[in-house]
């Protein structure tokens, strides 16, 4: 379990035992999809937390003896919730952004409505940022059809670390959104591992008349910790792009992206295989350079002069 699906937990157990006076364990771990130990334990984190509300101090009070759960002196969770600027817009963006996948878009769209209305002058910065969710229709529409129906997809896809397009039968488990990308999780039959495919690198698709077997050995993949996992044996690579080279670090696994100031980049990438570093710099040309490491540069540099050489 990841530490944001037990962070939204910790966040509704009060509210929920608070509506209902009281609630047994059993109950409260049913209804929450838990076992009872991982809920005992869950009470013990809150009952450990000092909740501060606006001054004076006020300590909500938990007790779960005798198998019931009792939450007294919680009347400062019951004010409106009131949203900052930075909170609404932030929230707002988010719901934005899903709002672009088909589906779902129109009872988003009241909710944003909604919550526009609810944050008042703190919703205006938000309705300066544009959301384009860079996704093809026919190819959502097909990953929503496989996991709804139960049904394994084939798909191509372009692997940008070796400039690539392969072909792989994927069992598909759910859809993410992280960073602003849409990825589709699945058990990858090629792999025979759980992978992230990233919507907008899907070249085709096809959803088969083979029902989906996930192995129960395939576990979600945990998105709090980063969805870039390098290796101790990858090369470190170092790269200095100009404004006209900043795409980059859009459309490649960086580990870490920094501004040098001009609309200039710094992005550090690690891989196994730098052949395709090599086109990728050969394709920059101007716009891009490599910095270290300093042989991976010279092989560029005597890449770009046998090229040259062909002119000739």
């Amino acid at each position: 379990m990841s530490s944001a699906d037990r962070l939204t937990r910790l966040l509704a157990l009060v509210p929920y035992v608070v509506s209902r006076s009281s609630v047994s364990v059993a109950e409260a771990a049913a209804a929450f999809e838990v076992s009872e130990k991982q809920l005992i334990d869950d009470l013990n984190l809150l009952w450990c937390v000092e909740l501060r509300a606006p001054d004076p101090y006020c300590p909500i009070d938990l007790s779960y003896e005798g198998g019931e759960i009792v939450v007294s002196e919680a009347e400062s969770i019951s004010r409106p919730l009131r949203l900052d600027v930075d909170e609404a817009a932030a929230l707002l963006i988010a719901l934005r952004t899903l709002a672009e996948i088909p589906e779902h878009g129109d009872a988003l769209s009241r909710v944003i409505a909604k919550l526009e209305v609810a944050a008042g002058n703190a919703a205006q910065p938000s309705s300066q940022v544009s959301v384009q969710v860079e996704v093809r229709p026919d190819i959502l529409l097909q990953v929503r059809a496989g996991l709804d129906e139960g049904r394994r997809l084939r798909m191509t896809y372009y692997v940008p670390g070796r400039d690539e397009n392969t072909e792989r039968d994927v069992d598909p488990m759910r859809l993410l959104l992280v960073d602003g990308w849409s990825y589709l999780e699945g058990w990858c039959r090629r792999a025979e591992a759980v992978r992230l495919f990233r919507l907008d690198r899907i070249v085709e698709l096809e959803v088969l008349d083979v029902a989906a077997r996930i192995p129960e050995e395939a576990e979600p993949v945990d998105v709090d910790r980063g969805l870039f996992r390098p290796s101790p044996d990858d090369t470190r690579v170092i790269i200095e792009l100009t404004p006209s080279g900043r795409w980059v670090a859009d459309h490649y696994p960086c580990e870490s992206v920094t501004e040098l100031g001009e609309g200039r980049l710094r992005v550090e990438l690690r891989t196994r295989d730098t052949r395709w570093v090599r086109r990728l710099a050969l394709r920059l040309a101007g716009d891009g350079a490599i910095v270290a490491p300093a042989d991976l540069a010279e092989s560029v540099r005597d890449d770009a002069e046998r090229a040259l050489d062909q002119y000739a």
